[in-house]
């Protein structure tokens, strides 16, 4: 059986803000979301998370049948976090620690931690290892003890190879480790690792492990670190896209938060921001600095630079931007294009329609072959509610029109520039109205008056 724990009570002091530091955000995410889906994805018996403050918003966040949420108070050290779940573990298999501002950490990493009836640490070799405990090995070299940084001499802050207290421990024996823990260090606090030299004295095997990469064991612990890891996390993404054969204009000026699924000769220039599910057809062009959450798009479709699309789905061969907005609810069929200033929400536009400058397309149904001229309005809202727009295929409206909704427009209809659209307008015929033009003779231009005197 498996236990998991995820200690999550860190103040996050360095972190300078109110809210929890494993809820700050990776790539859109909480940084303990991306603790519990890898925890999740190693099916454990009991997910434990020990958490210390931040009121509602991290219970809220760790919300799911399959959590048992634990607070730590007062808070006393990694050993007494850990204690403080121990009533909700099974009582047999291996308990896996892990931390909420550990985020990098990957499921098969640790799948080579669960090692039977021994203790397992996982530990890495850095440069520069200041601020971190120490393995200690003996002349076997044997994990001997791990001595934290401010209770190391000078020969042991030399070691290189650290904890990452990350750990699997056999839960039969947890219980009786962690009551013999004692809080005499500089922190004053319960150290979990001081259950290295207690393992050893009681001969149960100690082990360690190594992660394939180093970063996988980035904590989080002040901003600097967050953007950080939120560097290494989109390189890392942008490395799995170049492998799968997209092109990535700059790798290091890209941005995945949730799912990007791309066909094949995909092209993405720098600055773009992939939110929630996205899918990107074949052949699909995405310009520079472009936001897309939540957005399906087919083959062959481009998008010039600093469109932002959110909840759409967009057909194959379309043609959208530069500085389009494109809302929730629309659909763009075959062949649309929709240029640059206009925005577009819960409609459908339909085969080969246009809509190339600087209008507004709201809760509008658009047919086939269909011409939207520039600073077109379609005015959906009374103040109150919204209204629906019809315009049937092959209609022309003419620049600066707007259309008062609720009304249709009918199959091959001419709208004329400036007309102010309140009635259906029938099939086949040019609608206008316009207000007759007058030139005033003699009139003069208003000039400034001369100022005189101290100003």
């Amino acid at each position: 059986m498996l236990n998991i724990v995820i200690l999550a009570a860190g103040k996050g002091k360095r972190m300078h803000s109110d809210l929890p530091k494993v809820l700050h955000k990776l790539a859109g995410r909480p940084l303990l979301q991306h603790v519990l889906d890898t925890a999740r994805a190693l099916k454990p018996a009991k997910l434990c998370v020990v958490y210390g403050r931040g009121g509602g918003a991290l219970p809220e966040q760790c919300k799911g049948a399959d959590v048992v949420l634990v607070k730590q108070e007062p808070q006393l050290g990694t050993g007494h976090a850990l204690k403080q779940a121990l009533p909700h573990l099974t009582k047999d298999g291996i308990t896996l620690v892990l931390y909420g501002d550990v985020p990098l950490i990957a499921a098969g990493t640790l799948k080579r931690m669960l090692k039977p009836n021994q203790l397992t640490l996982m530990t890495v070799e850095l440069d520069d290892p200041a601020g971190y405990g120490r393995i200690v090995r003996d002349d076997y070299g044997t994990i001997s003890r791990i001595i934290e940084d401010k209770d190391a001499n000078v020969s042991e802050r030399e070691i290189r190879e650290i904890n990452t207290g990350i750990m699997a421990i056999p839960t039969a024996r947890l219980q009786n480790w962690l009551s013999r823990l004692g809080s005499k260090n500089a922190q004053k606090e319960y150290y979990l690792t001081d259950i290295v030299v207690l393992a050893i004295k009681d001969g149960a095997k100690v082990s360690s492990i190594q992660p394939k990469h180093v970063w996988e064991t980035l904590g989080v612990n002040s901003k600097t670190q967050l953007a950080q890891v939120e560097r290494r996390y989109q390189r890392e993404r942008a490395n799995q896209l170049l492998e799968q054969g997209v092109t990535i204009a700059d790798p290091s000026r890209i941005d995945v938060r949730g799912e990007l699924t791309c066909g094949r000769d995909v092209e993405i220039d720098i600055g773009c921001v992939f939110e929630g599910e996205v899918t990107l057809g074949n052949r699909v062009s995405v310009g520079a600095n472009c936001v897309l959450k939540n957005v399906k798009i087919a083959a062959d479709t481009e998008l010039l630079p600093y469109c932002v699309i959110d909840g759409a789905e967009i057909g194959g061969h379309c043609r959208i931007g530069p500085y389009s907005r494109i809302r929730p609810g629309t659909v763009l069929e075959n062949e649309a294009h929709i240029g640059n200033f206009v925005e577009v929400k819960n409609s459908r536009i339909g085969k080969d329609s246009k809509a190339n400058h600087l209008s507004y397309v709201g809760d509008t149904t658009v047919g086939k072959n269909v011409n939207i001229g520039a600073g077109t309005i379609v005015c959906n809202y009374d103040g109150a509610n919204k209204h629906r727009t019809v315009i049937e295929d092959d209609v022309f409206i003419g620049s600066d029109t707007q259309l008062v909704a609720p009304v249709t427009v009918r199959k091959g209809a001419t709208i004329a520039a400036g007309t102010t659209v309140t009635r259906n307008a029938p099939a086949g015929e040019l609608t206008l109205s316009r207000v007759k033009q007058v030139s005033v003779r003699g009139w003069k231009r208003p000039v400034k008056k001369a100022v005189t005197g101290d100003r």
